[in-house]
């Protein structure tokens, strides 16, 4: 007896968003190394190209291994699980990352920030009341948070983009 196996938007989402996460987390890991500002430039930015490839591969991999067509609803739904998946795991990491394994991390941010507040030439007072408000958001928790919020919502972006340039309606009506 021959078993096949229905693929789904979720399990080619869970399976893209656990390669994601594994991208991430090496990605976080090697500009951490390396020192890099991962809050500008080049580490915040080519985050979006693993997003955009990771998409790609998994539409490509969802028409390739189902009916040979993709709805634009089947590529958000794609998406959404690849960013839901990814963006936990990944942020999860961070968190542990900085809670427990190099608490300086947040100050090596908070400090990169004061640098380029003093080179916008904002006064020292301008720059503590900034400090009070960032603050509220650079604690490892808060960051947790808002990496897995800000995480779906940028995926689920970059997924409406990529699904207009890979979908595949079917040619029957009703699929």
């Amino acid at each position: 007896m021959e078993e096949t196996t229905s693929i789904t938007t979720r399990s080619v989402g869970i399976r893209y968003g656990l390669i994601l996460a594994l991208v991430s987390v090496i990605y976080f890991l090697v500009l951490t190394i390396m020192n890099v500002d991962m809050t500008s430039g080049i580490g915040r930015w080519a985050s979006i190209l693993f997003y955009v490839a990771g998409i790609f591969l998994a539409h490509k991999y969802f028409k390739d291994n189902g009916s040979g067509f993709m709805s634009y609803g089947e590529g958000i739904g794609i998406s959404f699980w690849i960013g839901l998946l990814s963006s936990v795991i990944s942020s999860l990491f961070t968190y542990i990352y900085i809670k427990f394994i190099d608490s300086s991390f947040v100050e090596m941010i908070k400090e990169k920030q004061i640098e380029e507040m003093q080179a916008r030439g904002m006064s020292d007072e301008q720059i503590d009341q900034g400090m009070k408000f960032a603050e509220m958001f650079m604690s490892p928790e808060a960051i947790l948070i808002f990496g897995i919020i800000g995480g779906i919502i940028t995926v689920l972006i970059v997924g409406l983009i990529v699904t207009i340039f890979t979908q595949k309606k079917s040619p029957e009506p009703g699929f």
